[in-house]
């Protein structure tokens, strides 16, 4: 799983690359951007497939990141197909666990590949993929810690071979902060702060939020959690309300009720989370925060949808196209058609 990004495990669209899709697009993404006459033209070749990625998985953050300016936008398109691709593979290629290991193995170490090279053209060179050579780009030029994709990919390792967490703080400390609060970090990177002295506010306010956002994932996915054998309901939560911390059944119609209760105390939660995201927005380069509160916009709609849901794990929460709309800026509206027609 992950954030913001993410819809966790199931496609916003409905739309899931096979294995082959994504080294199909590698092989073609790699020819072009081989060939293109500087690193200009191979960054923009590899952007463009990065958006593609983007806007074939999310539809929501696909929108809201259209307000970002240009530059930044292509940035965090890069920051997602980099994020996006490993957790594909845990969640959705038919691949036993072995196998899922050796890949993040093996895209572990192109990543530390694309590290050690001083371009974009030269990590290309080094077998380096597409991906993660644009991503090592951005890491390099914005002055993300190395370590920040080290953890995410160690979160995804955990989802190859899932535990138990017993509370809030280890489900934040020991899954969370890898999924989540990372990638929050990868985009105050990109997004920028209003002042040298503000970043330490708007790296606090990305952790809230990537915090918020997986706890709503998590809440939107339980069934689907449940089936690939995963459990991120805090195991006091569950046992406070008298269900079986070690086996909680989504479709046992005892148990339906309890773990209503449980979504909406956490719904609670993650409701704190977006406050606190959201207090510290102005610590944000200005030409960011239009997007940003977007996006806590949507996320929270959808979160608050899952706490008053009547259905509760029965039924996995969406946000309507007009409530989407409802929270975006109406004077950026023009961005959106613009976007899906834009190759």
């Amino acid at each position: 799983m992950l954030s913001p990004n993410s819809s966790s495990s199931t496609k916003e669209q409905g739309g899931v690359w096979t294995l082959a899709d994504w080294e199909a697009v590698e092989r073609r993404t790699r020819a072009r951007a081989l060939a293109a006459n500087s690193e200009r033209a191979a960054w923009l070749v590899i952007t463009k497939e990065a958006r593609a990625v983007m806007r074939a998985y999310t539809t929501s953050f696909f929108i809201v990141s259209r307000f970002l300016p240009a530059a930044k936008r292509a940035e965090v398109e890069a920051v997602y197909a980099a994020v996006r691709y490993p957790d594909e593979i845990v969640d959705t290629f038919p691949l036993e666990r072995p196998a899922q290991l050796r890949l993040l193995d093996d895209w572990g170490e192109r990543y530390e590949e694309g590290l050690r090279a001083s371009s974009l053209h030269d990590a290309l060179r080094a077998d380096v993929p597409c991906f993660l050579a644009s991503f090592t780009k951005v890491v390099r030029e914005r002055g993300i810690p190395p370590e920040h994709y080290r953890a995410f990919l160690a979160a995804m390792r955990r989802d190859a071979a899932p535990r138990p967490f017993e509370t809030l703080g280890d489900l934040i400390e020991n899954y969370i902060y890898g999924s989540a609060v990372v990638v929050g970090y990868f985009l105050a990177h990109v997004y920028g702060a209003s002042a040298p002295h503000e970043f330490a506010r708007a790296k606090a306010s990305a952790r809230a939020l990537g915090i918020a956002l997986q706890l709503t994932n998590f809440l939107r996915d339980v069934g689907e959690d449940q089936r690939r054998g995963r459990v991120y309901l805090p195991q006091e939560m569950l046992r406070a309300e008298g269900i079986n911390a070690a086996a909680p059944d989504v479709w046992d119609a005892r148990q339906r009720y309890a773990l209503a209760r449980v979504l909406r105390e956490l719904a609670n939660i993650a409701e704190s989370y977006y406050l606190d995201a959201e207090r510290d927005l102005d610590a944000f380069d200005p030409d960011c925060q239009v997007a940003i509160r977007a996006c806590i916009g949507v996320y929270r709609r959808l979160n608050e949808r899952i706490g008053r849901s009547p259905e509760g794990v029965m039924h996995r929460e969406s946000v309507p196209a007009r409530e989407k709309f409802g929270v975006l800026p109406p004077s950026k509206y023009w961005r959106i058609p613009l976007a899906y027609l834009r190759k």
